[in-house]
């Protein structure tokens, strides 16, 4: 709050006391300070300026601000600067960058660091993912440097419900190269992640959790009601393909015959590359309608593939209420009813596209058409023998290979 006028002293109190001019706006100099002014409108406002002469001889004006915000002494100090750097032929005031948001960092990050050509980073397209997917859609507009911890624990809460607290630590550990890289370059910054804010320990990552017959039953007749998603949900099981493979096929990867091919991306160590699909399978995805503009069997808004999981995978929760599982358990559930079937290990393995280890993988250059078709018509037949019972709920097993 300004001081009153009466308790002025020199300039302040000229500045104070003098009257506006309806007709023409004035300019008081400040005797005790080079360059200062205050400029005062015909209709009072009153604002600290300063003029000096830049080295081509202009004489420059530039605002500081107004006089009843900003006390003299302030003012003084801003013009003193103002009007040396004038003179050095700089701007008049140091222009003051806007504050990085968190996208626009992580865009930088991603930019110099995980996509510098000479790092090569491997999971560079992962990081990517994970900031486009999951943290800009929910702190991209967040000043960087202001990021809480508070934030972050929230958003990782919220993307442990949403996406697993697997997937909410690979966030957190994105989240720390990103604090950790800024760190470098700001002296005053301090990341706020700290030891503990994960969900899991290495060990407890490993999932177990495998669908019995009942479930798969009772997951299998709720998805039935569930239009394109439950439609997903029982070709992820037939298939034993991963969600975002299954989500993200194509009509034009689909043969006349049957055959999948399933598109490799970059960096990708191994998919299961062309799968024969069950007829059980395929008549499942002929049933979709195809849309037009829209290249994908599981079609979503517009020309995209079908997306808001957590959304629907919650109203298939509400119709099958059985113990907690994600998507992913559906491809564990299909390993193992593979192995039930009689399908060996290492045909189950090439069917899920995991990379075989060791000299076999090196050496074995079999394509093993044949035998990843021959497995999944087994994983298909006892699917339906699980969804529908013989009489008596016995379900007759083929004896395993030799």
């Amino acid at each position: 709050m300004p001081a009153p006028a009466n308790l002025l002293k020199g300039f302040a109190r000229t500045v104070a006391n003098t009257k506006p001019d309806p007709t023409k706006r004035l300019a008081i100099s400040d005797p005790d300070t080079r360059g200062l002014y205050v400029r005062i409108t015909p209709k009072g406002a009153k604002t600290w300026t300063i003029v000096a002469r830049d080295p081509a001889g202009k004489q420059v004006w530039r605002e500081i601000g107004p006089v009843d915000e900003i006390d003299i002494e302030d003012a003084r100090t801003r013009a003193r600067e103002g009007v040396k750097r004038i003179k050095q032929g700089l701007p008049a005031f140091e222009e003051k960058k806007a504050p990085e948001t968190v996208k626009q960092v992580s865009q930088r990050f991603l930019n110099e660091y995980v996509k510098d050509k000479e790092r090569k980073l491997r999971t560079a397209d992962e990081v990517e993912r994970i900031f486009t997917k999951y943290v800009w859609p929910k702190i991209g507009s967040r000043i960087f440097a202001a990021l809480g911890r508070g934030e972050i624990t929230k958003m990782l809460r919220e993307l442990k419900e949403e996406s697993g607290a697997v997937q909410a630590d690979r966030v957190l550990a994105t989240m720390s190269k990103l604090c950790n890289w800024y760190a470098l370059e700001d002296d005053h910054y301090r990341s706020p992640i700290v030891r503990g804010m994960g969900f899991t320990k290495s060990r407890e990552r490993a999932r177990v959790r495998v669908l019995n017959d009942d479930e798969i039953r009772d997951v299998w007749k709720a998805a039935g009601d569930l239009g394109t998603f439950g439609a997903f949900v029982r070709t992820c099981l037939l298939t034993a393909q991963r969600r975002a493979k299954v989500s993200e096929m194509r009509w034009a990867d689909l043969s006349d015959t049957g055959v999948w091919t399933i598109p490799s991306e970059s960096r990708e160590k191994a998919n299961a590359g062309e799968l024969e699909l069950p007829k059980m399978a395929l008549d499942i995805i002929n049933a979709q309608p195809k849309i037009e503009k829209n290249p994908y069997v599981f079609a979503g808004r517009g020309a995209k593939a079908i997306a808001g999981f957590s959304k629907c995978k919650a109203e298939l929760d509400k119709k099958a209420p059985i113990a907690p599982w994600v998507l992913h358990d559906l491809r564990r559930t299909a390993k193992s009813l593979m192995a039930r079937a009689g399908v060996r290990p290492d045909v189950s393995e090439r069917v899920l596209g995991h990379t075989i280890a060791g000299v076999e993988g090196v050496y074995d250059r079999h394509t093993y058409a044949k035998e990843k078709a021959d497995a999944l018509s087994k994983l298909a037949a006892l699917v339906e023998l699980i969804i529908n019972p013989p009489k008596g709920n016995v379900v007759p097993l083929e004896r395993g290979a030799a």
